[in-house]
């Protein structure tokens, strides 16, 4: 541990320039500070160190005896200390350079595509080399497991909660929307309407257990006596495909079947007193913000453009 000694860097920095230069004033215009500046930190380390380190007169700055075995001193940590500036700035543009992204089938298929294409407008606008991406798609389970891992540098998870493990930012929320095939019995309901308990006590259609959007589902009908499922599959793409062949009902985030309603491949199903809304976050490790670079401008961008 440090003592309560050791000049600021900064300090340290200064008294090398005024001794390669023999000015105080010329060693402020090299760090591009004011010599009241640079005559502030010369008194802090003058009064750490304990000593005299300048003889200022007409002619110039001299540094005493005790200066110059600082500046001597001094060629080690300010070496040592211009390497780790490197290595941190070659860290921050390898962030900037490359960003390894995990995000549930939602995001991944509907939302994360516009993001990463407003991510590199923005990039290329400001004259920056847009940053190359590689994304894995899969359930909101299997995203926080990569997180948590250090296997990508950034996740996107649908859900009631966020992971309470990791760091997130909310970046907007989606609704499942109950769909039938447009054969099904409940399209000729008045108001195509069904009640919590019918639906329920219904086979549905759903996502593998680890899905945001089964979470949500299981946690809406945790208190009904659910039954089993018809079928349980492993993308929103092959339960859209089984409710539209007839196979049951299914419980689908918005983002994914606009066209299918559209085109009447599915009919909305109106549920009363159901609460199906689920969240969309941004997950990361470590520090309260995103990773420096491209995932925080990502995260930020989402945030600031909610689903």
């Amino acid at each position: 541990m440090l003592g309560p000694h050791v000049p600021e860097l900064r300090a340290l920095e200064l008294l090398v320039l005024v001794s390669e230069t023999g000015s105080l004033s010329a060693a402020a215009a090299e760090l591009g500070i004011t010599q009241q500046a640079a005559s502030s930190r010369l008194r802090t380390m003058e009064s750490l160190v304990g000593a005299s380190l300048v003889d200022r007169s007409r002619r110039g700055s001299l540094l005493t005896p005790t200066g110059e075995l600082l500046v001597q001193w001094s060629g080690a940590v300010l070496a040592a200390a211009a390497q780790m500036d490197a290595g941190i700035a070659a860290l921050r543009a390898d962030r900037r350079g490359h960003l390894t992204i995990a995000a549930s089938l939602t995001i991944a298929e509907h939302l994360l595509p516009g993001w990463l294409v407003a991510l590199r407008a923005r990039q290329i606008h400001a004259g920056l080399t847009p940053t190359e991406v590689t994304m894995t798609a899969t359930n909101s389970e299997r995203v926080e497991s990569l997180v948590r891992t250090g296997e990508v540098d950034l996740g996107f998870v649908e859900g009631p909660d966020a992971p309470a493990d990791l760091h997130h930012r909310l970046v907007g929320t989606d609704t499942l929307v109950v769909v039938v095939g447009p054969k099904h019995p409940w399209v000729t309901k008045p108001s195509r309407r069904v009640s919590a308990t019918t639906l329920a006590a219904t086979p549905l259609v759903v996502r593998e257990p680890g899905s945001g959007t089964r979470m949500v589902l299981d946690r809406a009908l945790q208190d009904l006596g659910t039954v089993g499922p018809a079928l349980e599959l492993s993308s929103t793409a092959a339960v859209r495909a089984a409710v539209a062949a007839g196979a049951g009902p299914a419980a689908v985030g918005a983002h994914a079947i606009r066209e299918d309603l559209a085109l009447g491949r599915l009919v909305k199903i109106n549920v009363a007193g159901l609460d199906l809304t689920r969240r969309l976050h941004a997950v990361w490790r470590g520090g309260v913000q995103p990773p420096y670079g491209a995932a925080r401008d990502l995260v930020s961008w989402a945030a600031d453009h909610p689903a």
